[in-house]
């Protein structure tokens, strides 16, 4: 047995299932999702994110939280998280890029929000010596501190639902089977209360994806925001509105049909920014302007920092270095694929990088 025959006998028994179960499974199932069995990252996983392309991410991402917290007096003690932590690599470069920050490693409590017990143990030895806690869910994120967090590609993981336009209604893309085969098809058509404002900016046979953890986790980070101060870092791939399917395998670093291999490529969808945007104004805080990543390091300094570690640097060496500066920041590569949205107290300026 394994997940496509579990998942070929759950449709024979059931009838097909919407594309978020279907992402869910994938990605999650205790004995054969593709998070909880195996280390998706780096050169001999399927995949390479921002801070594993190369320290500078992190350290930047680090300084402008610090900066931030100084900007709002310095609160102390106050919860410094991560969601979907990965190796725990950006923590550690954000963690060594402050240690210089008076009062900011004894006022932080580090918080990693991460369900699967194989990147734990990755990240417990990564960040060994920082006393870092783990927890399974936004909603147990502390309710009573500033609340300081970084999201680098995790909405993306999140799974989605997908809709056609079908006149003033909707049709439901679902996972079914077709000659024994994992397929999509349609449902029948409904009324979709949850996308009546995307009536007016599409037409028929238009997809809409719906990722409805979204909100819900956006809101629970804007709540601690508003209540204790802080601000969040959303970085990931996607734009200010869905439109289109942006469902994606990733198998050893290529592309690869979604339904070819459960469990065993990483699968994503592009994020609705506008959607967080507004799951922020709701809960009473601010938001930035919606940024491309590369303009974001550059307001950083990214340039100056490759710069400084370039000095002493020949040969491949140097070729990786700048190689990695050009991959996070060309419009051509990460630069503009990848966005960042900044929430933060509504009385306040935008945290450094960004725009309010």
């Amino acid at each position: 047995m394994n997940l496509k025959d579990r998942l070929r006998d759950r449709i024979l028994a059931t009838g097909p299932i919407r594309v978020s179960d279907y992402m869910a499974d994938c990605l999650l199932d205790p004995d054969y999702g593709y998070y909880a069995t195996r280390d998706p990252f780096g050169t001999r996983g399927d995949f390479i994110t921002a801070p594993e392309i190369s320290q500078m991410f992190g350290e930047l991402i680090g300084l402008c939280l610090a900066q931030y917290w100084l900007d709002q007096g310095s609160p102390t003690p106050f919860t410094l998280a991560e969601l979907g932590p990965g190796r725990g690599t950006l923590m550690a470069d954000l963690l060594r890029a402050t240690r210089g920050v008076p009062g900011f490693h004894a006022a932080a409590r580090v918080l990693l929000v991460e369900a699967s017990p194989t990147l734990r143990e990755m990240q417990a030895k990564t960040l060994a010596g920082h006393a870092p806690r783990w927890i399974d869910d936004v909603a147990d994120l502390p309710k009573d501190q500033p609340l300081f967090l970084v999201a680098n590609e995790f909405f993306d993981a999140l799974p989605i639902r997908q809709f056609v336009r079908d006149g003033a209604g909707w049709r439901e893309r679902l996972v079914g089977l077709s000659e024994g085969a994992l397929s999509f098809g349609l449902g029948p058509q409904t009324a979709q209360p949850a996308l009546a404002d995307r009536l007016d900016d599409t037409k028929d046979g238009d997809l809409i994806e719906l990722c409805e953890a979204a909100p819900l986790i956006t809101a629970q980070i804007a709540a601690r925001i508003a209540g204790h101060g802080g601000a969040a870092l959303m970085i990931d791939y996607g734009d200010w509105v869905s439109l289109g399917d942006t469902l994606q395998a990733l198998k050893s670093h290529a592309p690869s049909d979604p339904l070819q291999s459960p469990g065993e490529a990483d699968l994503t969808a592009h994020v609705d920014f506008e959607v967080l945007a507004r799951s922020a104004r709701a809960a009473g805080i601010a938001h930035s302007r919606l940024t491309p990543q590369g303009i974001f390091l550059e307001r950083l300094g990214i340039t100056a920092r490759a710069q400084t570690l370039a000095r002493g640097l020949s040969g491949p060496a140097l070729d990786q270095l700048v190689a990695a500066h050009r991959r996070l920041t060309h419009p051509e590569e990460m630069g503009n694929l990848f966005k960042v949205l900044g929430l933060f107290p509504s009385q306040s300026s935008a945290p450094p990088g960004l725009e309010k």
